[in-house]
């Protein structure tokens, strides 16, 4: 196990386990573009200091399986990765073709 926080906001730990189950994580101040609201509630948009954080964990299941899931969270959100993790299908279809006006002998449209 180990535990390492410095004054600049920043920090990593990680722990490992008998069983094989492990976690590491960090942590770094990170200036960025955010809503900051003064003390009469006013809101603005501007620079703000945010944590972005990335990380990892491995265990192995009662049945034996072994997962690994590793994150990154910063200003694009969370974003989990695993191979267990489900995945939205793509669906591969034509598009819709809209249908085609032709004048039918000056007297309106025809079709096709």
């Amino acid at each position: 196990q180990s535990d390492e926080r410095n004054l600049d906001g920043s920090s990593q730990w990680s722990y490992a386990q008998s069983d094989y189950t492990t976690r590491e994580e960090s942590q770094v101040q990170k200036k960025m573009q955010g809503v900051t609201y003064d003390s009469y509630g006013k809101e603005s948009y501007g620079e703000v200091l945010g944590n972005t954080n990335k990380g990892s964990s491995y265990w192995v299941s009662p049945e034996g399986q072994k997962f690994t899931l590793t994150w990154t969270a910063d200003e694009a959100g969370f974003q989990p990765k695993g191979d267990h993790l489900p995945v939205t299908p793509v669906h591969v279809y034509e598009l819709p073709v809209a249908p085609v006006h032709i004048p039918f002998n000056g007297k309106g449209y025809k079709i096709y």
